[in-house]
């Protein structure tokens, strides 16, 4: 074992404590076993490596609740027997069996977790478990959970078993029928068969012994009760007991051959049993991590100690009053002094207890970020070290112990030392004091120490790399907080607790006037020193009140940006995957339609009427993909004045384009869109062309297609002076727009001439869709120059 942590400074430290509560936490011997027998690590990597495993067991434990190890006994020393040739009992092979499956369960366990979450130091010693599911097979086909041999472990046994079990009943059925014969009866203490030495005997009086032949097995304590095997069973009990050698002769046979298989595998088998002990142990910390709220702490080698809150996991959670303390980096000394009671040996064992449980790779109680060092060695002189046989005073004892620490100490050791100076004049104390302590502080250790001396602040407050600090004390209660407030030196508070409780003023007075003045000089330094820090620490907490808020409002800004990230990402999917949609739509209805114009040209001959080109036209035309534009402002009312009838206009809410046929009232107008009219708010609308600003089309010089109606839906068709092609086009698109507009019946003007138009347009009629039945005009509607179609 190292010495820097002999078992002294262990003891001292309660660190024997830490480690009972931890074995506790193990779930078998294997794991109390080593829990028990940890000690601290002045290896810098050893310390990183038992952190991890630690911090694995920990993530595992916090994840699962833990993990099985359910059946798992120590069973090295059984292994060992059966390696070299030793029978084991039926009870050491079940556990054999069960120890082994409970490995096979928990590794198996362990690399489910791997595959979600890594745990690679927990795995490395998984790989130390083997499979012996064939050794645990055998055993329990020959041993049941009670560990008796089963009969089915060997053919020879079964048959044994069967004849034992026949010739016990016969005996039994022989000596039932002598206890129910009622001669028999009387001679009898109880009517009952029993068992003395293997063998069935009755119980008889002993003044009948006479009337038995037979054997005497035992007697009662009175001697009034001869047990007693009649002449008339010896030879079935005879055979009884020879079975039972035989049995017992074979169930040895069995062991010796199951006991030979294991010891086969004994080896792999104890590799198994140690992997699942330190599985165990690892397991355990992280059972004392969670039982003690304790968080993994940072480690490093070059002295520095940092603990946020640090607790002493020894007193209770309720009571404990968490310390913060840096050590290391602007000073690798501190100094703490204060009154009595006040908690400075407490504050002394909290940082050398928590930095041995950090080096034997447990984590600390303390908030996460705590930084804590390895150090070759920990010395500690606290508590009176005054042996009465050794003949020591309390001062000579903790001068021996403290020569002792300069004789071995290291620039990378850590020394606490409680009460420096005290038991001797404190003149020479506080100059021995001072001298220790300088001579440590330029060896570069870590040094913690307490004091009653007041000579030890000035020297703390001139010395660099030396740190001042105290124990809180509140002089209202009268009462010490126990909070070490670093970089303040302790004040005595006598004057002060002594007015409290009522000393006269006078003598108080008179007090003061003994000290000194350098001694009142340092003592108002302090108390300015305190003001300033309460001031401090006040603003200190507005401060972190302050950045918790802002954290607070900067993390909800960053969930909003997730938000509207994460929404923005879903809306851009939707239209890719509906533009991708719409693209397909439009790409099939246009091979439809070139399909179709090709089997067209098969059929006729390459002669396409000028009315199929427009239908699939027009089919091309819906084919077109519509796109969905942010939809605009709102226009503003000024710009919705200016529109006029008969302007072309883009209808916001509906994303269409019509023409304005009048106004209703100022707020609403009358919208032509398509065939429909619609009746809109005015400022939906926004103007996309005055009617002044249309464009008229060229006059043609053939005879020009008109229709006798404008953009609204009408009941007749003007197609005079049109060829067929043209007319054919005009009326498909009319017969559209009134069965839209549910017309019953509707007029084509065609005029009478050569009657080709007329032929044309009825035989289109014929085939169109929409079209239920049609005529030649009466008289009153026109004669043969029009035709009425009536609608479905």
């Amino acid at each position: 074992m190292n010495r820097s942590f002999n078992e002294k400074i262990l003891k001292t430290m309660d660190f024997d404590a830490i480690l009972h509560i931890c074995s506790e936490h193990a779930a078998t011997s294997l794991g109390k076993e080593l829990a028990a027998s940890l000690r601290p690590s002045g290896q810098f990597e050893e310390v990183k490596r038992r952190l991890k495993e630690t911090d694995e067991a920990f993530l595992v434990d916090r994840l699962k609740g833990g993990a099985p190890f359910g059946g798992i006994r120590d069973i090295r020393q059984a292994l060992h027997r059966a390696r070299i040739g030793g029978m084991l009992n039926p009870g050491e092979l079940l556990d054999v069996a069960l120890t082994s499956q409970g490995a096979r369960r928990l590794a198996k366990f362990l690399a489910d977790m791997h595959e979600d979450h890594p745990i690679p130091t927990l795995i490395a010693v998984c790989e130390r478990i083997s499979d012996h599911k064939p050794v645990e097979d055998r055993i329990k086909q020959c041993i049941d959970e009670n560990a008796q041999v089963l009969d089915s472990a060997s053919p020879e046994l079964a048959k044994i078993r069967h004849e034992l079990r026949m010739s016990e009943s016969r005996a039994r059925e022989k000596l039932e029928q002598m206890v129910r014969t009622p001669s028999i009866q009387k001679m009898l203490q109880d009517n009952l068969v029993t068992i003395r030495g293997d063998r069935y005997v009755i119980p008889v009086k002993q003044e009948y012994r006479s009337h038995f032949g037979g054997m005497i097995h035992d007697q009662s304590a009175s001697g009034a009760t001869l047990f007693i095997e009649p002449e008339a069973v010896v030879q079935l009990n005879n055979k009884v007991r020879e079975l039972k050698l035989k049995e017992e002769a074979e169930i040895e046979k069995i062991l010796l051959a199951l006991s030979a298989l294991v010891g086969e595998a004994a080896d792999p088998l104890l590799a198994t049993t140690e992997a699942v002990g330190e599985l165990d142990f690892m397991f355990a910390k992280a059972g004392l991590a969670r039982a003690m709220k304790a968080s993994l702490p940072i480690m490093n080698d070059r002295g520095f100690i940092k603990l946020k809150k640090g607790r002493h996991p020894l007193i209770p959670a309720e009571s404990v009053v968490p310390i913060d303390v840096e050590l290391g980096n602007r000073y690798t000394t501190i100094i703490v002094t204060g009154p009595n009671t006040g908690g400075k040996t407490v504050s002394l064992k909290t940082i050398g207890l928590l930095s041995l449980m950090a080096m034997a790779g447990l984590f600390v109680p303390a908030e996460e970020g705590s930084q804590l060092c390895v150090f070759d060695a920990i010395y500690a002189d606290i508590g009176d070290e005054q042996s009465i046989e050794q003949n020591l005073s309390t001062f000579s004892s903790h001068m021996t112990n403290i020569i002792r620490i300069l004789r071995e100490m290291t620039p990378k050791s850590l020394v606490l030392l409680d009460e420096l100076g005290a038991g001797t004049d404190p003149a020479e104390g506080s100059a021995l004091a001072i001298s220790i302590l300088e001579y440590i502080h330029r060896m570069g250790c870590r040094i913690v120490a307490t004091t009653h001396y007041s000579e030890l602040k000035a020297y703390a407050y001139d010395r660099q790399g030396v740190m001042n600090a105290s124990m809180e004390f509140d002089v209202q209660t009268l009462r010490p907080t126990y909070r070490l407030l670093v970089g303040v030196p302790g004040r005595s508070n006598a004057f002060a607790i002594a007015e409290r409780l009522g000393l006269a003023k006078s003598i108080i007075e008179h007090a003061r006037g003994q000290i000194g003045e350098e001694d009142q000089r340092v003592e108002s330094m302090i108390a300015t020193l305190e003001e300033n820090r309460l001031q401090a620490e006040a603003e200190r907490q507005t401060a972190e009140q302050l950045r918790r808020e802002v954290e607070r409002l900067r993390e909800e800004l960053r969930r909003e940006r997730e938000r509207f990230e994460e929404q923005r990402d879903k809306l851009m999917e939707r239209a890719e995957r509906e533009a991708r949609e719409a693209v397909a739509k439009a790409r099939r209805e246009a091979e439809e339609v070139i399909a179709e114009l090709k089997r067209m040209q098969r059929e006729e001959a390459g002669a396409v009427k000028s009315h199929e080109l427009g239908n699939l036209k027009r089919r091309l035309n819906d084919a077109e993909p519509e796109l969905r534009r942010p939809k605009p402002k709102a226009q503003s009312r000024s710009k919705a004045d200016k529109i006029e009838p008969g302007d072309e206009v883009m209808v916001l809410n509906l994303g269409q384009k019509g023409h304005v046929v009048e106004f209703s009232g100022d707020k609403e107008a009358i919208v032509q869109l398509g065939i429909m009219k619609m009746k809109v708010p005015r400022d939906s609308l926004e103007l996309v062309k005055p009617a002044a600003a249309a464009v008229k089309k060229p006059q043609q010089q053939a005879a020009s297609l008109k229709r006798t109606r404008d953009d609204n839906a009408r009941m007749e068709l003007d197609l005079r002076g049109a060829n067929v092609e043209e007319a054919i086009i005009e009326v498909d698109r009319f017969l559209d727009e009134s069965y839209l507009n549910n017309f019953g019946q509707v007029y084509i003007i065609h005029g009478k001439g050569t009657g080709v138009l007329r032929s044309g347009i009825q035989e289109f009629l014929r085939r169109h869709k929409h079209v239920k039945s049609y005529r030649i005009g009466n008289f009153n509607e026109g004669g043969t120059g029009v035709t009425v179609a009536e609608l479905k």
